[in-house]
């Protein structure tokens, strides 16, 4: 991708331009800057942020004034990327009037260009695309729907399945939405996807055929060790060189070993009564 800033128009038009796309998610300003320098395509505040910063054990959890807080943080990060915003669960499900309202407020007071809403809904997609803010969508695997689906598993096996999500995939295309995120799908269901699909796909454990690819943060870099899906890659160990930092500096402290006196403040102009008695 150009490292102009990425638009809407610009990811949606990557498969005909044969480009994979990287998306990556953030929940913090440094975050966002990290993935910007870097060069992903997208950066997504995800709802996964109930899980791996706030400590909850599923994505149910977080709200609307919660994820716009962290949107706005990841916005002054963030410079040429496309942000999205993910909707979280109970935004999008009063009807379009609401679903609007919630998205709004991403867009205008969180400075996301586009939103991503989990579920075979084409009805909420549409109402946002003619409210002209653009929606991500995202099948098989949503987490919002755990309790229905009963736990984080594979999506899209056997043939209804398959037909199922094949024709959940054209009406969330035709109802205007820019691109598809495709979660723990088989690989050949993704491939038939994508294939029949003008917009493109972005996988994340739907094998490689997809037209981008998406991780959690914490997991490509090893913060989150909770869960450990088949589908992540660890680019690097930092929750284990952070506790190791940590531990160190707390040795460190309780053996009079920090501050030393170099990391340390003198002021010339002032002595301690002992010192004067000396040498006074």
């Amino acid at each position: 991708m150009s490292r102009e800033r990425t638009t809407v128009p610009q990811v949606a038009g990557a498969p005909e331009r044969g480009e994979k796309l990287v998306m990556i998610t953030a929940y913090d300003y440094h975050q966002g800057r990290l993935a910007d320098e870097a060069g992903v395509d997208i950066v997504l505040v995800g709802d996964s942020l109930a899980m791996v910063v706030l400590g909850h054990d599923d994505t149910l959890s977080v709200t609307v004034d919660e994820m716009l807080h962290h949107v706005k943080a990841v916005r002054r990060g963030v410079e040429r990327a496309l942000l999205v915003a993910d909707m979280p669960y109970g935004s999008f499900h009063l009807g379009p009037r609401d679903t609007v309202a919630n998205a709004l407020r991403f867009v205008r007071e969180g400075g996301a260009q586009a939103v991503k809403i989990e579920g075979p809904r084409p009805e909420a997609v549409a109402a946002l695309v003619d409210a002209e803010i653009p929606v991500m969508a995202h099948l098989g695997l949503t987490p919002q729907s755990v309790h229905k689906l009963g736990g984080f598993k594979v999506q899209g096996r056997g043939e209804e399945a398959r037909r199922s999500l094949l024709a959940h995939a054209s009406e969330l295309e035709a109802a205007g939405a820019f691109a598809l995120v495709l979660e723990c799908v088989p690989s050949e269901l993704a491939a038939e996807v994508t294939e029949a699909l003008v917009i493109p796909t972005i996988g994340i454990g739907a094998g490689p055929t997809c037209d981008g690819q998406v991780l959690v943060v914490h997991d490509l870099l090893g913060f989150e060790d909770r869960l450990s899906p088949k589908f992540v890659r660890r680019y690097a160990d930092l929750g284990a060189q952070a506790r190791e930092a940590i531990a160190r500096y707390a040795e460190d402290v309780r053996w009079g070993r920090f501050p030393s006196v170099e990391e340390s403040f003198d002021d010339p102009s002032w002595s301690s009564p002992k010192v004067r008695s000396i040498h006074g």
